[in-house]
């Protein structure tokens, strides 16, 4: 039978096409708070948490509800990173349908076609949405043509082609099923077309109420009230509370548990029900030994649904306890055993991330990419951790006796006047221009197909060198054979000599000899690493060092010492800087670079054994 008093929808796109930004006026527009609701004037009301909206991304899947007239839409909000595809991939097990949003200027992107290829394989009926019609570059016509392109090259069945769209302003909270008129672009605030084309075109979910009951667990969440909660669209037969349940693990193990609690999804509240039947999307609590991917059934007839797969991680870094002389100055969380327990918390939950123990106080993190390992150190470092992060190393498989590494391809959107930078970068990191497209408004865009090792770092140089007006985008092709990983490219580093306080003219001096990260009245120690060298090696300088007193004075003597202002490295950057002999120190208030071995004595010792070896 079906559900037809519900649609279970994803709202999937590239990165910053504008999916939060829909979600808030559909649940704005459908009455789900009331009127003097503090919602209604707020911006990003999915985005949730601190580091979401700070940088103005989706990270995690939320789950939400809105009513039109009779019918409950269940709508699943999804990043748009390519680092976070995994949120993805496991919440389209949830859906029968979903929006693909496409900027009207960008056009399709990298993450576009990322997360359609996922749509389409998981056979969900798709309306396209063409959002932000009304920016000046908007060229709605070649969008069109483009996400046409795309359908056709990624389409596995001929119903796959046929799609709706709509037209929207997002940020008005604005939709027509036609391209508008300048004067409808005028008219008042309403999603009603996008209502409507989502309950005609997205198909109710097809269910057995009466069949025993099965569940696959898609998200796991947390508070303090209720503890664990185990979210998953129900896939047959119905759930009450206090009813008998059974966890199916991934080996086929069996952990009997009762439902204390159901809750189903209201607007951004979770609502208490006494029961709930199949087709709709719920959390459970008392739920026990449950991970995502697994199966919660009927205690009587107790069958797994097939497990969530995800794309593998590429990435990994080295992870440990804090060890510099500044240790235990900044943090409250500073022990190995702390670390580990937040970070199995955090693979519970993080489907994409992989954590292996190396024994000792050490453990490897593997996740998606860069922002995806970086968001994690950002999360633990606010939440009072002291860490020391390695050298990021990309995972390197043996398949039919070759070894293969990730390639991604990447996107680079770029003013005609930069476009000389990109290829002579792309050129010294044996990448292979696949394609170039000039946009006719100054802009061109040029496509890559790079390895993930050589593509470390480069991200930062670009923004850099192109003044920070390079769009740079991703998307992983898959594993092919190795190409060689490049030499060196970054200069050495100025390394502090000293411990004490940075003062002006030791700063001065360090700054003749290439850029400096610190300012004066900064707390350094012998190790720690205040800049970088404007040559190849590493340079030790003592920038605790002041200006010697003498009874003899001159006019140049008694010049002020001008200091540039230091470059400061933000996490992402601080990961890219560091070389296989460093480290970051990550703490609550401050990102240290250092060398792994502290003394000059211990890195030239290191240094000729291995010469030796």
């Amino acid at each position: 039978m079906k559900r037809s008093d519900i649609r279970n929808i994803a709202i999937i796109a590239h990165v910053d096409h504008g999916k939060t930004t829909l979600v808030d006026f559909l649940l704005k527009q459908s009455n789900t708070f009331h009127a003097k609701a503090e919602e209604l004037g707020q911006n990003l009301i999915m985005d949730s948490n601190d580091l979401e909206r700070e940088r103005g991304i989706t990270i995690l899947a939320k789950n939400t509800s809105v009513k039109f007239g009779k019918i409950k839409i269940n709508i699943v909000d999804t990043p748009g990173h390519a680092d976070f595809g995994g949120e993805v991939e496991r919440t389209l097990n949830m859906v029968d349908g979903a929006l693909l949003l496409v900027d009207a200027q960008e056009g399709p992107m990298p993450q576009t076609k990322f997360v359609l290829k996922k749509a389409i394989e998981a056979n969900l009926k798709i309306i396209v949405v063409i959002n932000k019609i009304d920016k000046s570059g908007a060229d709605i016509k070649r969008t069109n043509n483009e996400i046409a392109n795309l359908f056709l090259n990624l389409s596995q069945d001929e119903h796959h082609l046929d799609f709706p769209t709509i037209y929207t302003i997002g940020r008005e909270g604005k939709a027509w099923d036609h391209i508008p008129t300048e004067k409808e672009k005028d008219e008042p605030a309403n999603l009603e077309p996008l209502f409507k084309k989502v309950i005609e075109y997205i198909p109710a979910p097809e269910v057995s109420t009466e069949a025993p009951f099965q569940l696959l667990v898609t998200n796991l969440d947390r508070d303090n009230y209720q503890g664990k909660y185990t979210i998953g669209r129900i896939a047959r037969g119905k759930i009450k509370r206090g009813q008998s349940v059974v966890v199916v693990d991934f080996t086929g193990n069996k952990n009997i548990g009762r439902v204390e609690k159901i809750f189903t999804f209201d607007g951004l509240k979770r609502t208490e029900v006494e029961k709930i039947s199949a087709g709709d999307i719920v959390a459970l609590t008392g739920v026990p030994n449950v991970h995502i991917g697994m199966t919660v059934a009927d205690a009587v007839s107790p069958e797994a649904l097939p497990p969530i797969t995800v794309e593998e991680p590429t990435l990994r870094i080295k992870l440990g306890p804090n060890t510099s002389p500044f240790k235990g100055r900044e943090g409250t969380l500073l022990t190995s055993r702390q670390i580990s327990e937040r970070l199995h918390r955090e693979v519970e939950t993080n489907i994409g991330m992989h954590l292996e123990e190396l024994g000792g106080t050490d453990f490897l993190v593997s996740g998606r990419g860069e922002l995806h390992l970086a968001i994690l150190i950002e999360t633990l470092r606010r939440e009072g951790f002291e860490l020391e992060i390695s050298k990021p190393e990309v995972i390197v498989k043996e398949m039919d006796g070759k070894q293969m590494e990730p390639f991604e391809e990447i996107t680079v959107d770029i003013p005609e006047e930069h476009v000389g930078v990109i290829t002579t970068e792309f050129g010294k990191r044996k990448a292979d221009l696949i394609d170039m497209i000039n946009h006719g408004n100054g802009y061109s865009r040029m496509v890559y197909n790079i390895s993930t090792q050589n593509f470390l770092g480069l991200r930062n140089d670009l923004m850099t060198s192109t003044r920070g007006t390079a769009v740079i985008n991703g998307i992983l092709l898959g594993y092919r054979e190795m190409k060689g990983s490049l030499p060196r490219i970054r200069n050495g580093a100025l390394i502090a000599s000293e411990t004490g306080k940075a003062v002006a003219f030791g700063l001065d001096v360090a700054q003749g000899r290439g850029v400096v990260f610190i300012s004066p009245t900064t707390q350094v120690y012998e190790g720690m690493i205040v800049g970088l060298n404007s040559r190849k090696e590493d340079l030790e300088i003592n920038v605790c060092k002041g200006k010697e007193l003498t009874n003899m004075r001159s006019k140049s003597a008694d010049e002020a010492i001008i200091l540039a202002p230091p470059l400061v490295l933000s996490l992402e950057q601080a990961i890219d800087f560091v070389e296989d002999d460093e480290l970051l120190e990550v703490t609550p208030q401050s990102l240290r670079l250092r060398k792994k071995y502290l003394t000059k004595n211990d890195r030239v010792k290191i240094k000729r054994e291995s010469k030796e070896n």
